[in-house]
């Protein structure tokens, strides 16, 4: 009997739910990515230090945190499966561009592919607060118009934010709209022209790709991207 009312006094013991205890809520913790600044302009490198950027150690991890949506624009796909965008963006920033600094927050970092510059990249970062916003723009060539030194020919360009971005929509469902500050660096790269040609890329369609991999088809004025000049006084003639 004694040995039954003790197996009896555990059972209940292991069903008693232990006293909830208070657990204190942890701050999350900011990401490490204030290395980025000693690549910024100084006195003796006025667009910054993009190769030695890449270079670092630190800066495929990094692309790797934050660029994780999936892509289709770039490259062959191996088994149904695309580049990553990690990759894709690495590859468009290997050839050096620059590596601005703005409001002593955010930071572009710009670079072309290797061998083939019309592909142009823009990593975008604001280094403000706990959880970086981090933004990959890509120059795609559309290869069924004309070359790529015709400058008529087309290209579209490709959003990839770590958090929801778009550009429209309101109320308490909607998601952020592009910051100011990304819309300036966006528009200041795409009016920069192409190494060695004079060429300002005509942009003619856009494409805003959530997180998710979802796309969304936005005007590229919404950006800040102008028509080239030439190609503005084309549309205008009668």
């Amino acid at each position: 009997m004694t040995h039954s009312l003790q197996f009896v006094a555990a059972l209940l013991l292991l069903a008693t739910p232990a006293p909830a205890q208070a657990v204190r809520k942890q701050r999350p913790a900011r990401e490490d990515v204030e290395w980025i600044w000693q690549y910024t302009p100084d006195d003796a490198n006025k667009d910054g230090r993009e190769n030695d950027l890449v270079q670092d150690p630190r800066f495929l991890p990094l692309l790797d945190q934050y660029l994780t949506a999936p892509q289709s624009f770039w490259g062959t796909p191996v088994n149904g499966r695309y580049r990553s965008l990690a990759n894709t963006a690495l590859d468009h920033l290997t050839v050096p561009g620059s590596v601005l600094a703005e409001d002593n927050r955010y930071v572009a970092i710009s670079g072309c592919v290797v061998h083939f510059c019309p592909a142009r990249g823009l990593l975008w970062i604001d280094l403000n607060g706990n959880h970086h916003l981090v933004v990959f723009a890509a120059i795609d060539w559309t290869r069924q118009g004309r070359p790529t030194g015709d400058p008529a020919a087309e290209y579209t360009l490709w959003l990839f934010p770590d958090d929801p971005l778009t550009v429209s929509g309101s109320g308490p469902g909607a998601a952020q709209h592009p910051p100011a500050a990304l819309v300036r660096a966006i528009a200041r790269w795409t009016a920069e022209p192409l190494p060695g040609s004079g060429i300002v890329q005509n942009i003619t369609h856009a494409i805003l790709v959530d997180p998710d991999g979802t796309p969304h088809e936005i005007g590229p004025s919404a950006l800040g991207i102008v028509p080239p000049p030439a190609i503005s006084e084309t549309k205008v003639k009668p």
